[in-house]
């Protein structure tokens, strides 16, 4: 670890983390932060946005390509410089709501963070993109000797399947690099922490849970780490309460079915200030009947927060409801000031396949950027074939059976409102409302300054959304 204690605060104070001897470092980018030099890594994550339902085998390579990321801690404000391996012939930085303009030479990059964030640096396009995760400082690291704490330092760890009981923690070092995952089933106050990366890349699709499986917990905090290359789903928690993600970043999702977030019929949840790069859905919200062999007794999902985020989708959904909904009822649900850079096939959705009466879910301050379109991988010439006509919805709300239900009675959306949302790609993206029937129907639905590629929208028709007879009560502020 390289501390940078000189000048005064508002200069910038640096922590930096060196990466075990031997750890591949990105091939396309180098960086300093206030002159201290951080390691860049690499991470696999798709290219194309093309997927299949589980076919036997895992996604061919030939659809993924690798990028790079880099995490250090800092206060005050700092000096970011990225120098390229390629002349930089255009350059993005997302979010873009943070407002970042990079001084730019031939392979140089320059600009300032002031507050901890996760930005996305595009050099010549989206494709090998590097992630910039800058922490916050660490507080509360827990005891090395403390015996209900799995410390691992900083190297590699392979520590294969980690199991936490009542009160106990495992916690991850910067520079440590831990190939694993973490389980707990009925345990209270357990913490996942630190600045270190848990990778699964040694896991095949049924070699073990998800990568953070939590089933039947409380309290329960998530923070800092890195996640990166999960077999299936990554952080799972099932009916569980009083959960606290925060400040965790999810990297190298490539594989079929690798979601970011997904709750299980589950209450009392924040998740915030989280960065998730994911082939399938970001963060999602579902119900089952049952989960690993025990009955949830169709657990309502509630109080439940996602604020602060930045997601980049790169096939499925960005903030999702659904499409498994097999809950008594999935209400008092916030999704607030999160930036969604890229998507695919629906940005913000509720898909009601099942029996949930789904309602009071407040959409709000939720920034919408560049669609990535979807099209086919030509076989005949070995490359991916993109059409422009096919551009993901900004929203859909829909009650109908889907290929995941698995119940025969249908549920209902009801007071669902969307405040302060922008889309802004160079597509205009369409939505979707659909009810079941009279009795299912979908109802009570507000839009409250949305905004579409600078226009304000008025009505349906403005917003290009397409309705069927079972839609009701529909309002623009």
């Amino acid at each position: 670890m390289n501390i940078d204690e000189s000048g005064p605060r508002a200069r910038g104070r640096v922590i930096t983390y060196s990466a075990p001897e031997g750890t591949p470092a990105s091939e396309d980018f180098a960086l300093s932060v206030n002159g201290e030099s951080v390691f860049v890594h690499q991470a696999r994550v798709s290219a194309v946005p093309v997927n299949q339902v589980w076919p036997g085998y895992q996604r061919p390579l030939e659809q993924t390509e690798i990028a790079s990321f880099a995490s250090f801690d800092f206060e005050g404000t700092v000096t970011i410089v990225v120098e390229t391996r390629e002349a930089v012939g255009s350059v993005v930085v997302r979010p873009l709501s943070y407002e970042i303009v990079p001084e730019v030479g031939d392979n140089r990059l320059t600009f300032k963070l002031s507050r901890p964030c996760q930005v996305v640096v595009e050099v010549n396009g989206r494709h090998g993109a590097l992630h910039l995760f800058a922490n916050p400082q660490e507080s509360d690291q827990p005891d090395p000797d403390d015996p209900k704490v799995r410390y691992f330092g900083p190297g590699v760890h392979h520590a294969g399947i980690i199991e936490l009981r009542d009160g106990e923690s495992a916690y991850l070092a910067g520079g440590a690099i831990v190939h694993g995952v973490i389980t707990a089933t009925d345990a209270c106050d357990i913490r996942i922490t630190g600045r270190g990366i848990l990778d699964a890349s040694g896991f095949g699709r049924t070699d073990g849970p998800q990568m953070i499986a939590l089933l039947g917990c409380r309290d329960v905090k998530i923070e800092g780490i890195i996640l990166r290359d999960p077999h299936v789903w990554t952080v799972v928690p099932a009916l569980c309460s009083g959960v606290h993600i925060n400040n965790i970043k999810l990297i190298g999702l490539w594989r079929y079915n690798a979601d970011g977030i997904d709750l299980v019929n589950s209450r009392d949840v924040i998740i915030e200030n989280c960065f998730v790069r994911a082939f399938d859905d970001n963060i999602v919200l579902k119900g089952f009947e049952l989960w690993h062999g025990r009955p949830t007794e169709m657990a309502p999902l509630h109080d439940i927060i996602v604020r602060h985020c930045v997601l980049w989708n790169d096939w499925g959904r960005a903030l999702e409801i659904g499409a498994e909904t097999r809950s008594t009822a999935i209400h008092d649900i916030v999704f607030a000031d999160c930036d969604i850079i890229h998507f695919v096939h629906r940005a913000m959705d509720i898909q009601n396949g099942d029996r949930a009466l789904v309602y009071d879910v407040l959409f709000e301050n939720i920034r919408v950027e560049e669609a990535i379109v979807e099209g086919e991988f030509r076989e005949d010439i070995a490359e991916y074939v993109s059409d422009p006509s096919q551009v993901g919805l900004l929203l859909e709300l829909i009650v109908a059976a889907n290929a995941y239900s698995k119940d025969t009675a249908r549920g209902a959306i009801h007071d669902i409102t969307f405040r302060k949302v922008t889309a802004q790609g160079e597509r205009w993206p369409m939505s979707r409302l659909e009810g079941y029937d009279a009795e299912h129907p979908v109802r009570r639905i507000l839009f409250e300054n949305l905004v579409i590629q600078g226009q304000p929208i008025e009505s349906l028709e403005e917003g290009r959304m397409l309705t069927n007879p079972y839609v009701e009560e529909i309002a623009f502020a």
